[in-house]
């Protein structure tokens, strides 16, 4: 039995600085993969050194996060570019739009979304996307740029039933954190109980979002994505090896790693 974790922030206080304890705890939970996210250069730059000290367990996702978009300069542009040729970075992102704090301007979200796009059509990247309150400006800015179709998928999906169908109706797919193991996630559950099989994947988005039974553990680590799939196994009425394996398989091919 075999896990990944697909979104996870390694580089973060709390992990980074007990980082081989963070991985051993994940190889003793059958977690033998990590993609680790970089949301501004230097997260980037700080995702990069853990996936060479990591090789074939520790991967890189490089992006700029709408939170960061007031601060993006045109050096951290040339992080990005350089970063997204690294044989480690196997994702484009978080990128997106965040209405729900607003820690950037919601035009200038806009914009540094659609240079992201930009660039991952360039490099032929799957993108990560963070969306949240967002999403009836963000899909026309995914489909003007022509991802219809193409590898994306919404991290951390919290949103409606209806969005998880208009998502899914343009071949874009969502990933199940600790939140759908939550008590009061009813419809985040339903949402989860009959998603397509060959699309499932799941992510800790640690060092947040504990999920049950460890819901008051911090910081949340990535071998704890091992509880999401147990609880999702039980809500689908699956064998939790298979669920495993099926969400290892779907992530894999997704991100485009061999097994």
């Amino acid at each position: 039995m075999s896990l990944i974790d697909t979104h996870a922030h390694l580089t973060y206080p709390g992990l980074v600085e007990r980082i081989d304890e963070v991985m051993t705890r994940c190889a003793e939970a059958g977690v033998e993969r990590v993609i680790t996210i970089g949301t501004d250069a230097e997260e980037i730059r700080a995702a990069l050194r853990l996936a060479e000290r990591y090789p074939d367990r520790v991967f890189a996702a490089a992006g700029f996060h709408p939170h960061e978009a007031a601060k993006i300069a045109d050096p951290d542009w040339t992080v990005l570019r350089e970063a997204l040729a690294h044989p480690a970075v196997i994702g484009f992102g978080e990128m997106g739009l965040d209405y729900h704090y607003d820690f950037a301007p919601r035009d200038v979200q806009q914009r540094v979304f659609r240079r992201q796009l930009d660039l991952a059509s360039e490099f032929g990247l799957p993108i990560i996307i963070h969306c949240r309150e967002a999403f009836d400006d963000l899909r026309p800015i995914l489909l003007d740029a022509g991802f219809e179709g193409r590898r994306v998928v919404f991290h951390c999906f919290t949103g409606t039933p209806e969005e998880a169908t208009a998502i899914a109706g343009h071949g874009w797919r969502v990933s199940f954190t600790g939140i759908v193991t939550f008590k009061g996630s009813t419809p985040l559950q339903a949402i989860a109980r009959s998603y397509p099989a060959d699309q499932l994947m799941i992510e800790t988005d640690s060092p947040y979002l504990s999920p049950v039974p460890v819901r008051g553990v911090k910081p949340n680590e990535p071998a704890h994505v091992a509880h999401v799939a147990r609880f999702l196994a039980e809500l689908r009425g699956e064998p939790y090896d298979a669920l495993a394996r099926r969400t290892w398989e779907n992530s894999l091919a997704f991100f485009r790693r061999e097994g």
